[in-house]
């Protein structure tokens, strides 16, 4: 579980170093995770080596939420004042990420 938690954790730091390094405006936690997903590509980094972290991780996703979703109850006052422009700006980015993914699947199929 060390050695697990050591290769993921050491993707996130190599993202925080590349950030560092470079100043690109991507989140560190993102260039991590596209790290890591390269190393398991390229099989640098096998499956098993940490399948028991990420199936950790993955069932307990929703905490990670919690701190997001308790600073949100700050801004109740706001939320009530602007709620049809946040619901409408949620659907059409829902549907947008939807189409546009969609799109980018069925491109890839045909080369891939």
């Amino acid at each position: 579980m060390v050695l697990q938690c050591a290769i993921i954790f050491g993707c996130l730091a190599l993202g925080e170093l590349l950030v560092w390094l470079t100043g690109i405006k991507l989140p560190s936690s993102i260039i991590g995770m596209l790290i890591l997903a390269f190393l398991l590509q390229v099989k640098a980094v096998k499956l098993r080596q940490v399948e028991g972290m990420a199936n950790f991780l993955v069932k307990n996703f929703g905490f990670f939420f919690v701190p997001a979703a308790v600073s949100l109850m700050l801004y109740f006052d706001i939320i009530r004042a602007q709620w049809l422009p946040i619901l409408v700006a949620s659907a059409v980015s829902t549907v947008v990420v939807l189409v546009v993914t969609g799109w980018i699947h069925q491109i890839s199929r045909k080369f891939f």
